[in-house]
């Protein structure tokens, strides 16, 4: 009888790299990604069905391009992390398709541009797992990662480079042609840099070694270059005129700070760094102003500004339960920006409350395979910037959801996936790969459910 040791031994032996054993989880994501290439189809096909009466006249074309870029990230998967999880690839497959079947909908040559993004972010993942072997070689470089990080956030204010669209001055622009929101990438590089200074300073954090009297209390010293940095990263934002990035920093500081410290008192100096924080935004920053007016009564400025969200609530209402029909709503004729910032709108109405039950459904799935990432991350480190990364896609997608229903005031950040979008849509593909690298890093089930069962004096 071969025990859980012996087979760890023998597997560590004669496998070192874990390349050449069976790959079940593979052969799971490839079952999974063979169903979204059936749902995308039929969706891509039901769209031009009733918008147009007819097949789509490029149908083979597409699907032998979603084919090989899938399949090519799968084969990927099995050449650099054969153990990770299986299901994240196929919920980011499902909400990309998901996103162009509405873009091309409505925006045809936004869709072009979509597909060459989504191959960018192929491309972009395969570079990601290819340079991260080991998640502690983000480890070592935190400050470098720092500079990077603010380097990005401050790039759209440089006079030369930067660029204003809708108010916001988020983008960097080369030449005529290529434009992107160095903010994308700089939210993952603050992710690193959180996991890592949180990490090691988490006894500091978290244990009250401060005599103030005749108590203990935190010392706030160890807080005080995060904060600094998480300051500097909400001015920018604000001189940007960006809300939505602004309140996912925050939200994500807050975040990972109570799940690295495990102390309640930092959730109590969130809510109070977010009053102090509103207060300021209403009275110095118009535009937080204005969205704030919306939210509450929208219909005054209906011909205004809140034109967006008043024709958004009529579409969604014209969708109700079951939806229009795919290729049969009409929110492209009134709702600005509908592949975009309000591309969940063009979902509730032509896949009504279902569709959007389903939506918000896949992102719980990929919010609860980050967290289980995390849970079963080997290191610290890797465990808060699972914890991280995983913060990015649901707070940005409830965000930008909760905005389109009026639970919150609209932010304006694309939702992960889905929305028209280069520099988000090859950010996120870059998270999906650092998550599958921290899930990869736990090795194959057997082994870690062999070392789970063993005895707590063993473990150690």
């Amino acid at each position: 009888m071969v025990t859980g040791d012996e087979k760890v031994k023998f597997h560590r032996v004669l496998f070192p790299p874990y390349q050449k054993i069976p790959k079940p989880r593979r052969r799971t994501e490839l079952g999974l990604l063979l169903l979204v290439w059936i749902i995308i189809a039929l969706l891509y096909s039901l769209t031009f069905i009733g918008s147009k009466n007819h097949l789509p006249p490029h149908v083979v074309t597409f699907l032998g391009i979603l084919l090989c870029l899938t399949m090519g990230i799968h084969l990927v998967n099995r050449w650099l992390v054969p153990h990770s999880n299986p299901v994240l690839l196929p919920l980011a497959t499902l909400l990309n398709g998901l996103g162009y079947v509405e873009i091309v909908r409505w925006n045809p040559p936004a869709a072009q541009q979509q597909a060459t993004w989504t191959i960018l972010g192929a491309v972009l993942y395969t570079l990601t797992l290819l340079v991260v072997r080991r998640t502690r070689d983000l480890d070592r470089y935190r400050y470098i990662i720092l500079v990077i990080a603010i380097i990005l956030l401050l790039s759209p204010l440089f006079p030369i480079v930067g660029t204003s669209i809708n108010g916001a001055r988020l983008w960097v622009h080369f030449g005529t042609t290529l434009q992107f929101q160095p903010v994308e990438i700089g939210k993952i590089l603050l992710v690193i840099f959180f996991a890592s200074y949180f990490t090691q300073k988490k006894e500091l954090l978290s244990l009250s070694t401060l005599r103030f009297g005749n108590r203990l209390v935190l010392d706030p010293k160890p807080l005080i270059p995060v904060l600094a940095t998480w300051g500097l990263a909400m001015m920018v934002l604000g001189a940007e005129n960006d809300i939505g990035f602004a309140m996912l920093l925050f939200t994500l500081f807050i975040a990972m700070l109570w799940v690295a410290t495990g102390r309640s008192l930092y959730l109590l100096l969130g809510v109070v760094l977010f009053a102090v924080g509103g207060f300021l935004a209403i009275h110095f920053f118009h535009q937080v102003n204005e969205r704030i007016a919306i939210w509450l009564n929208p219909w005054p400025l209906a011909q205004g500004n809140g034109l967006q969200l008043v024709q958004s609530y009529y579409s969604l209402a014209t969708g109700g339960v079951g939806g229009t029909g795919l290729g049969l709503g009409q929110a492209g004729l009134y709702v600005p920006f509908l592949t975009s910032d309000m591309i969940f709108t063009a979902v509730g109405e032509e896949m009504g409350f279902m569709g959007s039950s389903i939506v918000i459904i896949i992102f719980a799935l990929m919010v609860g395979a980050g967290l289980n990432i995390a849970q079963r991350a080997r290191s610290e480190f890797a465990k808060l910037c699972a914890t991280g990364l995983t913060i990015i896609i649901g707070f940005q997608s409830f965000f930008i959801m909760a905005g389109v229903l009026r639970l919150l005031p609209f932010t304006g950040i694309t939702l992960p996936f889905v929305a028209r979008g280069g520099s988000s849509l090859i950010a996120n593909y870059v998270v999906i790969a650092l998550l599958l690298r921290i899930s990869d890093e736990t090795g194959p089930d057997w082994i870690t459910d062999s070392a789970e069962r063993k005895p707590a004096h063993a473990r150690r």
